[in-house]
């Protein structure tokens, strides 16, 4: 059962909905309909390892402390 992240077109709420079978989500602030599905980033695990930042390889800096970096807060 995917879960996905909506924008009510009524009233600007975003939220997550988890989607069962054919069920149609709906606003929980204002119970509307019109809603429109939002790009989500998928959840990934990382394995532990001695380096502190888990996307230190991707962002290139070498000498990464795991803090204070934009990249960190993955």
């Amino acid at each position: 059962m995917p879960i996905y992240e909506y924008t009510c077109s009524d009233c600007g709420h975003h939220f997550e909905w988890l989607v069962r079978g054919g069920e149609k989500p709906v606003c929980p602030t204002c119970n509307s309909v019109a809603l429109t599905k939002r790009l989500s980033v998928p959840a990934a695990h990382v394995a532990a390892s001695n380096n502190s930042c888990p996307v230190q390889q991707s962002c290139g800096v070498t000498n990464c402390c795991g803090k204070g970096c934009a990249m960190s807060e993955w």
